[in-house]
């Protein structure tokens, strides 16, 4: 059963999978394993593995991409965003359509983003309730939910440590863009 074990293990399937797979190669796999002795059974598990590493490696290559980021943004207490000099940062993974990009500074927005995470963002005027945003609030950036309910309307956080931010007629607030997710 241990071998049965190492070898599903190998192959990324379970027990179950194993005996309810109605198919003749694992059959065949199956009778021709029993027959083996114990280094020889271990020679297929070794293999098994090689094969599946090597067929991951193959699927799961990351895009890699270099990708000009704007400065940071605040998942917390503010962050100053000025007109810079975009930044070539090395970004492993598919880069979606947008018009900036910029790096998040803080947990506030947890676990949707993770500091210094790279997010791409849209530029945009007006948003909807329940999209994330990049807003100018005070005269500090951040990335936060925007809400608009019966309450009014407030930029979130998603990691419930930080206050809600109210958008009134006391506080300066101007949207940079939305989030693309």
């Amino acid at each position: 059963m241990d071998n049965i074990i190492h070898i599903c293990k190998g192959l990324g399937i379970t027990p179950e999978q194993l005996y309810n797979f109605d198919s003749s190669i694992i059959t065949n796999i199956n009778k021709t394993l029993i027959q083996l002795n114990e280094e020889r059974k271990n020679n297929v598990y070794n293999f098994a593995n090689n094969q599946l590493d090597e067929q991951n490696k193959v699927v799961q290559m990351p895009t890699s991409n270099t990708v000009e980021v704007y400065g940071a943004v605040s998942a917390g207490t503010g962050e100053y965003m000025v007109d810079n000099q975009p930044e070539e940062v090395y970004y492993s993974g598919t880069v979606p359509e947008h018009d900036f990009a910029v790096t998040v500074n803080g947990d506030s927005m947890t676990p949707l983003f993770d500091d210094k995470q790279i997010i791409f963002v849209k530029k945009a005027q007006e948003a909807r309730s329940g999209q994330i945003v990049i807003a100018d609030y005070d005269g500090q950036a951040y990335v936060k939910k925007f809400v608009q309910d019966e309450n009014g309307c407030r930029l979130v956080s998603l990691n419930k440590k930080y206050h809600d931010l109210p958008i009134n007629e006391e506080r300066e607030m101007s949207l940079f863009g939305i989030v693309v997710l």
